[in-house]
């Protein structure tokens, strides 16, 4: 199968990452079946979220459905292998160059590829990404050769990129896929109408290319389950108290210029916001995050599964797509990851370096500012 409309990660639940509640192991297997009874037919999840215990906790919820009744989605790139964790930057991706040089990269991908599909009891992916790559995964040819290697061996259908983990990257997407065409079928982005840029600068590039994607974060940061208020209390370490103060009261604020055309069509927020995203093309699916908030009276989890699943085959007009990005513009509101020139004259780091020179005419081409 390819990725279908509405799609679940393993990220979810913060078991793995650090917001809401820590759901329970049981508890999250549960609201995957959830997930695969109420519809959802995509399932997403990448080796180095709890170093392998997301797959293996996806591999036992799943044991029991007909593997071609749902699309398995892996994403590998950071060395849980042969890499050391490095606190909270977490680990190295597998193209560092303590690590391995180029002619280790195609063993490294296969071997992680079959690991990850030992750990969901399946002997291959429909589709496996390579995950939060940096410079070199996004540019080297032997890269992407591993890539193609997957195919080749049977362990995947397609292939495809997942940029990340913070939002960016923009220029390097659109030179990996001028370069790697043939070999991306998928990629992920972040996107969500209080986020359109810089994912919507993604959607021309993609559609070029013949690249179908997934888009992520479709809640942001929960607020399109509609229950992140003004004075919402946020557990120790959640990862979204250190968003920028005041962020919820301004995204609060726009949801609401947007209830309008989300009660004409009689969408919760959440799909209202998938909705928004899939009405551009080539979006073909949402991955939201779902978000057991803390405190008494907090909205289950297992609701806002059975929220998404039911989003309805809606599609909103050009008009209203772009009413509803201008009330979401955010332009400007953060520094992009990837490169960029304003990191001239350092040296590449794992999730951001300068500009190399073969980067100017692909952002001239697709209209991206190198400044961003």
């Amino acid at each position: 199968m390819n990725p279908t409309k509405t799609a679940f990660g393993t990220w979810s639940g913060g078991r793995y990452m650090h917001f809401g509640e820590r759901l329970e192991e049981d508890r999250l297997e549960n609201l995957i079946r959830q997930a695969y009874d109420q519809g959802v037919r995509t399932f997403l999840t990448a080796d180095v979220y709890g170093v392998g215990k997301a797959d293996e906790l996806l591999g036992r919820a799943l044991a029991d459905k007909d593997r071609d009744t749902y699309c398995l989605v892996g994403m590998v790139g950071h060395d849980i292998y042969d890499g050391q964790r490095a606190g909270s930057r977490g680990y190295a991706r597998f193209t560092h160059e303590e690590l391995r040089g180029p002619d280790g990269y195609a063993e490294y991908l296969k071997r992680a590829t079959e690991k990850s599909l030992e750990r969901c009891q399946e002997d291959h992916f429909d589709l496996i990404m390579l995950h939060n790559p940096d410079t070199i995964g996004y540019s080297s040819p032997a890269v992407w050769d591993g890539m193609k290697a997957l195919k080749d061996a049977g362990l995947t259908r397609m292939t495809g990129i997942a940029p990340g983990p913070a939002n960016g990257f923009t220029i390097d997407i659109a030179h990996c896929m001028e370069n790697f065409q043939e070999l991306i079928d998928w990629a992920m982005i972040i996107l969500n109408p209080l986020e359109p840029w810089p994912g919507r600068n993604v959607l021309p590039i993609a559609k070029e290319f013949g690249v179908d994607l997934i888009t992520r974060v479709v809640d942001y940061g929960g607020m399109f389950h509609d229950d992140v208020k003004p004075g919402h209390h946020f557990k120790d370490g959640d990862h979204r108290t250190y968003r920028m103060e005041g962020w919820i009261e301004a995204g609060n604020g726009k949801i609401d210029k947007m209830r309008a055309i989300a009660e004409k069509y009689g969408l919760t927020m959440l799909q209202f916001a998938a909705v928004w995203n899939l009405s551009q093309e080539p979006v073909k699916c949402i991955a939201p995050t779902f978000i057991q908030e803390a405190g008494e009276g907090a909205r289950p989890v297992e609701d806002k599964v059975k929220d998404m699943a039911a989003t309805p085959d809606i599609t909103f007009t050009e008009e209203e797509i772009e009413t509803i990005a201008s009330i979401g513009n955010n332009e400007g509101c953060m520094v992009l990851k990837g490169a960029s020139s304003r990191h001239e004259g350092i040296e590449p780091q794992p999730d951001h370096w300068p500009m190399r020179e073969e980067l100017e005419p692909v952002a001239s081409r697709w209209d991206l500012n190198p400044a961003w």
